[in-house]
């Protein structure tokens, strides 16, 4: 089974670079292997995509070997160990806010003994069965090895939950969600002494903790404080090209 790049940062006290996606961009796979990224945060949440393109963009994951991190719209548990049946290294959870969700969650994707996942060994994960099916098969120990489960904190409620929630076995990250975090903190919230809270759970627990960053300021900030997932650029990046090309040919075209 292709081993995580994530997990092998997290594992060594490294930090993982992560870009999003959330549109079928086939050449984005490959640009962001190429420029070094450990995974692809496929957002799952706020677009649409079908199953087939969803299994497509796996694939094209695991041929770049780049991991791949789903977010889930759905907490259905067959469609959850599905993606990683399809390819995925990882699913992530939109607002996790406290410790049973988290739980039902790693029941869903991981084997026993951390979980309750179903068993087929035909998916991509497996090579088609090719690794499941022999008898020296070490896959059902790889998948749960080689696979991580991320929770979003972006409620008030997981904040002040966030301790019972790193404390979950098999629940590998907690993701910040800054945009969501802050809108529910309100103004005037404190955010900073928020993000400082999950970063002592997941210190506390032994976990990794993650958060995007767009200035190099506050990626210094969060990996002092511990962070070993950061977020910086996607395929929305995108309009920049665009903006800075417009002005290019306004400035040499009538």
């Amino acid at each position: 089974m292709r081993k995580s790049k994530t997990l092998a940062k997290i594992r060594a006290g490294k930090c993982a670079r992560v870009c999003g996606m959330g549109h079928y961009l086939p050449f984005f796979i490959r640009y962001a292997a190429h420029f070094r990224y450990d995974v692809i945060w496929l957002d799952l949440e706020h677009r649409a995509m079908d199953q087939r393109e969803v299994q497509s963009i796996l694939a094209m994951c695991q041929q770049h070997d780049i991991d791949c991190m789903v977010r889930s719209p759905t907490l259905e548990r067959t469609g959850l160990y599905r993606y990683l049946e399809d390819g995925a290294t990882g699913v992530m959870i939109p607002f996790v806010s406290n410790a049973d969700i988290a739980r039902d969650i790693v029941e869903a994707v991981k084997y026993p003994p951390l979980g309750n996942r179903g068993l087929d060994g035909a998916g991509l994960d497996a090579d088609f069965g090719i690794e499941a099916w022999k008898a020296d098969s070490t896959y059902v120990s790889d998948a749960n090895n080689e696979t991580f489960v991320v929770g979003q904190i972006e409620t008030v409620e997981a904040v002040e939950n966030v301790d019972e929630i790193a404390a979950i076995p098999g629940l590998d990250v907690l993701f910040v969600g800054p945009a969501d975090l802050g809108l529910r903190l309100g103004e005037g919230g404190d955010l900073d002494g928020a993000i400082e809270t999950v970063a002592a759970a997941a210190r506390k627990h032994g976990k990794a903790w993650a958060i995007p960053g767009g200035t190099p300021e506050l990626l210094t900030r969060y990996r002092e404080l511990g962070a070993q997932m950061l977020v910086c650029g996607g395929d929305f990046a995108l309009m920049k090209v665009l903006e800075e090309s417009s002005q290019i040919l306004d400035e040499t075209v009538e």
